[in-house]
């Protein structure tokens, strides 16, 4: 049986500035993913993207044109594949089918660690199941990354994804988080698409009780990087976020 390595990919996926690969993936993990020749990934276009990156620095195996990339299924995509074993979509094991045949085989998301926050730990449980070996390569992961710089509990927090869109729904989620924030000193984190940032840093300055502590981490490894973390009273007075539309980690807590 083969081995799955967990490749992490840089944070600056659908930027317009790109950071130097060798500064935020050590040359280990490059030179770890070079010589793999069979990939499942999150978006096979992406995927290429970053190979093409990965050669640069440390020379493919075979030339792109060659490499056996496949994609997750789109109900991944859409409904996730986080629920368990009995979850998990129909054909995941045989993505998995090189790993059988002795192929070491990498797990790609468009950016960061996958299956943290993105797609891929149904593909990881296979190859548990199928008793591959699983290696997470050393990258960068935006989650923790927010957390360190934050200020807020590092020993006690939780991710949970996407907030509501609809204005009301998301109130009413916000209030239910800063309670669970306030009542346990849980950080909570989660995310938005680059383009609804301001609107849910509006909300959130809006809804969230002027004591409450909130960070915004944007552009994470990118030279645009910003990490603010203040009260919310104090986002109030100055509540632009430079580089609104960079991909972006929100937390709250005390």
């Amino acid at each position: 049986m083969a081995t799955l390595y967990l490749v992490p990919a840089p944070l600056d996926f659908g930027c317009e500035t790109q950071a130097p690969l060798q500064d935020v993936l050590p040359l280990g993990t490059l030179q770890a993913a070079s010589r793999l020749t069979h990939w499942v990934c999150e978006n096979a276009k992406s995927a290429r993207a970053c190979l093409k990156r990965i050669d640069a620095v440390a020379p493919l195996a075979a030339p792109l044109q060659a490499m056996a990339i496949q994609e997750l299924p789109r109900q991944v995509h859409k409904k996730g594949d986080h629920d368990g074993a009995a979850g998990a979509p129909a054909g995941i094991a045989a993505l998995l089918a090189p790993l059988r045949a002795g192929h070491d085989m990498g797990l790609l998301s468009e950016a960061g660690m996958p299956a943290v926050a993105d797609p891929g730990s149904s593909v990881v449980r296979a190859a548990h199941e199928m008793g591959a070996a699983v290696v997470p390569l050393v990258g960068p992961v935006s989650l923790l990354l927010t957390l360190a710089a934050s200020g807020l509990n590092g020993q006690n927090f939780a991710f949970v994804g996407y907030l509501p869109q609809d204005a009301e729904a998301r109130r009413q989620r916000i209030r239910e988080l800063e309670a669970l924030a306030l009542r346990t000193g849980q950080t909570q984190l989660f995310i938005e698409t680059p383009y609804r940032n301001a609107a849910l840093l509006q909300a959130l300055t809006q809804t969230l009780q002027h004591n409450t502590r909130l960070a915004v981490a944007s552009g994470l490894t990118l030279p645009a990087m910003q990490v603010r973390s203040q009260s919310v009273k104090a986002w109030r007075s100055v509540p632009a976020l430079a580089g609104e539309r960079l991909p972006a980690v929100f937390a709250i807590g005390r």
